[in-house]
């Protein structure tokens, strides 16, 4: 941007590197977004909202498209949810639908598109709607072992965790105690902003 006051500091930065270039780079730090390689057989369910898809992609491209021994090991469900405004902000959508091709039944994925779709209440449709419209599924997978993961916007957070108690204490479930239980085996991974 000619603009300096407009000029981003890192993806600028990047575009202006030379090759040969020194570049020092650092991160991530903290263990909150690894994904569990033990169990091949574990089932990844992913919430993004904007921006917060970016680690997401990372798992994808690991567990779809990279020839890593983790790919070739994978034998659960990746599912992904992603809620943006309207189609035009769907981030990677080619790369997904690609990954849900080449492997049907191993990647599921689903949009909230706030000002295009509707939930069953007949308002927008956020994440939350949703993850909610799966919650029989969902509460399934984490109680055979799914780990679930947040990643966007804090302002999301509410939301979800309201719907998460809401559907918890439809079926009988202590949420708070629910919770504990997903933290305590590590299934409960959040990275908001």
């Amino acid at each position: 941007a000619e603009d300096p006051a407009k000029k981003g500091i890192c993806s600028n930065f990047l575009c202006d590197t030379q090759p040969g270039d020194e570049v020092k780079m650092t991160g991530p730090a903290g263990k909150v977004m690894l994904m569990p390689e033990e169990d091949p057989s574990t089932d990844y369910i992913m919430v993004a909202t904007g921006t917060g898809i970016a680690p997401y992609r990372g798992f994808i491209r690991r567990l779809f498209v990279e020839n890593t021994p983790a790919a070739r090991a994978y034998k659960g469900q990746a599912w992904l949810f992603l809620g943006v405004a309207n189609s035009d902000a769907l981030l990677y959508d080619d790369e997904w639908q690609e990954v849900k091709e080449a492997y049907p039944g191993q990647f599921r994925l689903d949009y909230a598109l706030s000002r295009e779709q509707t939930n069953k209440d007949g308002g927008k449709m956020y994440i939350q709607d949703k993850v909610e419209e799966y919650a029989d599924e969902i509460f399934d997978k984490l109680s055979r072992g799914a780990h679930i993961y947040f990643c966007g916007l804090k302002g999301m957070m509410p939301g979800i965790q309201d719907m998460l108690k809401k559907v918890a204490e439809s079926k009988g479930l202590d949420y708070d105690e629910w919770l504990k239980g997903l933290k305590s085996k590590k299934q409960w991974h959040v990275e908001v902003y």
